[in-house]
C-alpha cells in the first residue's frame, strides 16, 4: 500500500546537513497499558508494584487446556479511546497470533490484531510550541489504527551469575497499540503528540500515562529525506519511556542517518535502542515485516463483534475532552496560551474549573498558573500534591474582590497557605492583614511620602507617569495594607495631577 504524504514541507523543520536541508518523517507506535482491573484473556489482577509471578493465572502461564477469554471492559476502554482520537470504530473485529520468539510470555505467541483492527483512521490535533510570542502551530497527526494486544513478561538479567528470571506480572496485560502516521516533522512535534495523547488519555481514563512504571512507551520510527522527496528507509527505536527521551531519540537518528547519506551510505532498516547516558541509539536487530511474524487467526477466539449500542454505552461517560475544554476557556476570554497549561493535565483543569467557579475567570486563571503551579514547580511538586486547596485559593479570590486584602497581601496571604495551611479569612483576622480603607490614614501616609521627597515632587508635575512612585513608596510605608485604587487617587489629587 503506497504512503501518501499529508503534510507540505516546512523549512523551519529542516535539519541542515552538509550537502544540504534534509527532513525528518516520524511515526509512533505507542502501547498504552488498558486501564483495567483484569488482564485481557484472563482475571488476573493488574496491579503494579506486586511481587514477581503474584499476578500469574494459569492462562497467563500457558497450561494445557487454559483458554483465553476476552475481557469486555478492555474492548470498551478501546472504543473509549477510538472516540476520543475521532476514529473509525470497528464493530467487528480479529484477534490474531503473532508468532515470534517472546522468552518471557509462555504461549510463544503474541495474541494482536492485525488485518482487521478494532479502531481504524482517526485524528490528533496537537499544539506545538508556545513561541516567543506565546503562539502555537496547529497541526493534525493522522492516526492509522489502534489495536489491542497482550504484554509481554519481563526478563531479569542481573539476579543471578548464570541464569536469567523471568516475572510474568505483565504477561498477559491489555495493551492499546496506537500508530501514528509517519506525519510528524520533528523532534518536538513528536513530543508534543505524545504529551497530547497521554493527556487525552488520562482524560478519558483509559490509561494512567505512568510511563515510569511501564503504561506507556512509545517505539519511534525514524526516516530523512531531502525536502518533499520520496521517503527513505526507516528505523525502528524501541520501547521509549519518556517524553523527553522520544524527542534526543529523534534528533539522535536523524542525525546519524543523515550522516551516513551524505557518506555515500544507505540505510539500512533495523530495529535499534536509545541510550539516554550516551545520546545515541544502537542496532538491536534487523527490522522485520509483518510477513515475518506470521499472523494467522486465533483458533481460541471467535471475532470480536458488538454493536452500536455498546459504543454508545461505552462513551455515555467520556468526559469533556481537552480540545473541547481549550476551545471554551478560549471562547470565555482566556488566551490560547492559558488556555492550553490548565487543560494540559486533567488534575490542573479541574483544579482551576474549581477555582473559577463563581468567580473572575482570568484572576483564576493568573493565580493557577502563575503563582500555584509556578510554587509548584519549584518544589518539585504536582498538581495532586498541592498543600494550597482549591478551596483555600478560591478564599484568596474572595478576600481580593471584596477589597479586604490588596494584591500584595494575597501573595503573603498565599505563601502562609502554603507553608501552614489555614483558612484564609480567619487568617486575615487573627493576622491583622486587613486592608487599610480609612482614607484618613492613606492620606496621612501620602502627604508624609510627598512631603519627604520634594525633588520627586517636582519630576512628577514635569512628567505625571512618575507618580506611580509615590504609590510605591506609600504601599510600602503601610505594609502593603493600603487599599491601591485610593492610594492612587490621593496622589494624583495631592500632588495636583487630577
Amino acid at each position: 500500500m503506497a504512503i501518501i504524504d499529508s503534510r507540505t514541507p516546512d523549512p523551519k523543520k529542516f535539519i541542515s546537513g552538509a550537502t544540504g536541508d534534509w527532513e525528518v518523517i516520524v511515526g509512533l507506535e505507542v502501547h498504552a497499558q488498558v486501564l483495567s482491573e483484569a488482564k485481557l484473556f484472563s482475571g488476573a489482577s493488574t496491579r503494579f508494584g506486586s511481587g514477581p509471578n503474584e499476578n500469574v493465572s494459569l492462562v497467563d502461564a500457558a497450561m494445557p487446556g487454559m483458554l483465553p477469554v476476552i475481557n469486555e471492559e478492555c474492548v470498551r476502554q478501546a472504543v473509549r479511546t477510538g472516540v476520543g482520537l475521532k476514529a473509525q470504530i470497528n464493530k467487528r473485529s480479529v484477534f490474531d497470533r503473532k508468532n515470534y520468539f517472546y522468552p518471557d510470555l509462555p504461549q510463544g505467541y503474541q495474541i494482536s490484531q492485525f488485518q482487521q483492527p478494532i479502531v481504524g483512521e482517526g485524528v490528533l490535533q496537537v499544539s506545538v510550541g508556545p513561541d516567543s510570542k506565546g503562539g502555537f502551530d496547529e497541526i493534525e497527526i493522522g492516526i492509522e489504527r489502534l489495536h489491542l494486544e497482550q504484554d509481554a513478561g519481563k526478563s531479569l538479567h542481573d539476579q543471578h551469575p548464570t541464569m536469567s528470571f523471568v516475572d510474568l506480572n505483565r504477561s498477559g496485560v491489555a495493551l492499546m497499540e496506537i500508530v501514528s502516521k509517519p506525519d510528524i516533522r520533528s523532534a518536538e512535534e513528536a513530543r508534543a503528540y505524545l504529551t497530547k495523547l497521554r493527556t487525552l488519555l488520562r482524560y478519558m481514563g483509559t490509561c494512567d500515562g505512568n510511563m515510569e512504571e511501564g503504561s506507556l512507551r512509545a517505539d519511534v520510527n525514524v526516516s530523512v529525506r531531502r525536502p518533499g522527496g520520496d521517503f527513505g528507509t526507516r528505523c525502528e527505536i524501541k520501547n521509549v519511556n519518556s517524553i523527553r527521551f522520544v524527542g534526543q531519540a529523534v534528533e539522535a537518528e536523524a542525525r546519524r542517518q543523515i550522516a551516513i547519506l551524505e557518506d555515500g551510505g544507505e540505510i539500512q532498516q533495523e530495529t535499534r535502542l536509545f541510550d539516554p547516558a550516551k545520546g545515541e541509539t544502537r542496532s538491536m536487530r534487523s527490522k522485520e515485516d509483518a510477513h515475518d511474524y506470521r499472523y494467522f487467526p486465533d483458533p481460541d477466539l471467535l471475532p470480536l463483534e458488538f454493536d452500536d449500542a455498546f459504543i454508545a454505552d461505552a462513551v455515555s461517560t467520556l468526559p469533556e475532552l481537552p480540545d473541547d475544554k481549550r476551545a471554551r476557556l478560549i471562547a470565555s476570554g482566556l488566551s490560547a496560551y492559558d488556555a492550553s497549561i490548565l487543560v494540559s493535565e486533567k488534575a490542573i483543569a479541574d483544579f482551576y474549573e474549581q477555582v473559577a467557579e463563581g468567580r473572575d475567570n482570568k484572576q483564576a486563571a493568573n493565580w493557577v498558573i502563575n503563582d500555584l503551579l509556578g510554587a509548584l514547580n519549584k518544589s518539585g511538586k504536582d498538581i495532586d500534591e498541592t498543600p494550597v486547596s482549591a478551596d483555600q485559593l478560591g478564599g484568596v479570590l474572595d478576600l481580593i474582590r471584596e477589597n479586604t486584602i490588596s494584591g500584595k497581601i494575597a501573595k503573603d496571604l498565599f505563601e502562609i497557605l502554603w507553608t501552614e495551611g489555614g483558612d484564609p479569612r480567619e487568617l486575615v483576622e487573627t493576622r491583622g492583614l486587613k486592608q487599610v480603607t480609612d482614607t484618613g490614614a492613606i492620606e496621612k501616609a501620602v502627604e508624609e511620602v510627598i512631603a519627604a521627597n520634594p525633588e520627586k515632587v517636582a519630576q512628577a508635575l514635569a512628567k505625571p507617569t512618575l507618580a506611580g512612585w509615590f504609590v510605591g513608596q506609600v504601599m510600602k510605608a503601610t505594609g502593603g495594607k493600603a487599599n491601591p485604587q485610593a492610594v492612587n487617587e490621593l496622589v494624583k489629587a495631592k500632588l495636583g495631577l487630577e
